[in-house]
């Protein structure tokens, strides 16, 4: 199918899908008029990429994990394991989020917010 067609079944922009082309994330075939012709497969594909993306995966991380999710004999163990680890990721940076707030909480009102905490002078 042309880019048209891929856009209008996804409702993704020709020019992303022209991206993800650019960084190796779909394929297309060049027709000998210069057009490109994808598989029918990629609308599923380019589903798979929005869903992840809303799940909070990078474009690096959906590529990476496609390989290796076409790759193992069971793709919803290989799948939920994937999400474990992001969600481990997630945990570790609401950590960090929740420490910084703590950081800047104890810093309103000091006078001198930028100062280091215990700092004087």
């Amino acid at each position: 199918m042309r880019i048209g067609e891929l856009a209008a079944k996804t409702g993704i922009t020709k020019d992303t899908i022209r991206f993800y082309e650019k960084i190796g994330l779909v394929t297309g075939q060049r027709l000998a008029n210069g057009y490109r012709d994808f598989a029918p497969e990629t609308v599923e594909w380019l589903r798979y990429v929005r869903t992840a993306q809303s799940l909070g995966f990078s474009l690096a991380e959906i590529a990476r994990n496609g390989e290796e999710l076409s790759d193992a004999p069971d793709a919803a163990e290989a799948l939920s394991a994937l999400f474990e680890e992001k969600i481990r990721v997630i945990d570790a940076r609401m950590a960090e989020l929740a420490a910084l707030r703590a950081d800047l909480d104890a810093r309103v009102g000091t006078g001198c917010p930028l100062r280091a905490a215990g700092q004087t002078g």
